[in-house]
């Protein structure tokens, strides 16, 4: 795309991105109001107040209630290990560095229709939706994630809640290896997206932010779902790398 046909505020988001890294604008310094930057960059106020959100999205600045708008001190960023390959099917649904975490789980929930979809069920099916939230060492909001479980595969046995039981706490493919289910592998799908108010309050970050979603969904050895699942994770802390294991079976579907 060129500079022509890009939005006005994406190139002056692209302006202030430059002077952030060439130390122009150092950690700590106080924007220009908007009307200032607009005639120095002849565009209007909603363009600065634009590419200033994004780059508050992006965590590059923070804004002060009744101070203005400062450049923000890089935050230490922190790996995620996903290892979602043949031979790794057991990977923690929590990156490294999780101190504590908590699921909530609720039996007899209706499958929307796009989860209906994954699990490859019919809309309104009952799953068990579990609700998880994962806080780093220091307390502070790593992940959250939303999983769900056709029970027409967990129902009355004693993993039907992830969360309950003699299972509790227990990966997917322990708790299907109970039942004689064997879970063979993981497709996950990422894509960014911005978080809503419910996610960024959970997540403790601004409505809006950049986080990435990952849709992840196992199968079991006859090619069906058993568990789907949304993970959520703030863009601005969070580096997700793979670990892609070459030697395993080569993977179907």
């Amino acid at each position: 795309m060129s500079d022509k046909t890009r939005a006005p505020y994406l190139l002056v988001a692209g302006i202030f991105r430059r002077l952030i890294a060439e130390g122009e604008w150092p950690v700590g310094f106080r924007l220009p109001s908007r009307d200032a930057l607009g005639s120095t960059y002849q565009v209007g106020e909603n363009v600065i107040r634009r590419a200033q959100e994004l780059l508050i999205s992006e965590g590059l600045l923070e804004g002060r209630p009744g101070a203005g708008t400062y450049v923000r001190a890089p935050k230490e960023r922190l790996r995620m290990l996903r290892c979602p390959a043949p031979g790794h099917p057991s990977a923690p649904l929590a990156p490294v560095g999780i101190s504590t975490w908590d699921a909530q789980s609720t039996a007899k929930v209706p499958a929307p229709d796009t989860i209906a979809a994954r699990l490859r069920i019919q809309p309104g099916e009952h799953c068990v939706r579990t609700a998880y939230e994962f806080l780093d060492e220091d307390q502070r909001p790593a992940m959250i994630s939303v999983s769900w479980e056709p029970m027409a595969i967990t129902g009355k046995s004693a993993v039907v809640l992830p969360d309950g039981g003699p299972f509790a706490g227990r990966s997917v493919v322990d708790r299907m290896a109970h039942l004689g289910i064997a879970v063979v592998r993981a497709v996950e799908r990422t894509q960014p997206i911005q978080t809503d108010r419910d996610q960024a309050q959970q997540l403790g970050v601004p409505a809006g932010s950049l986080a990435t979603l990952i849709e992840r969904t196992y199968y079991d050895s006859d090619d069906r779902p058993v568990e789907t699942a949304d993970l959520v994770i703030p863009a601005e802390r969070w580096d997700i790398d793979y670990d892609i294991d070459l030697m395993g079976d080569a993977p179907t579907g």
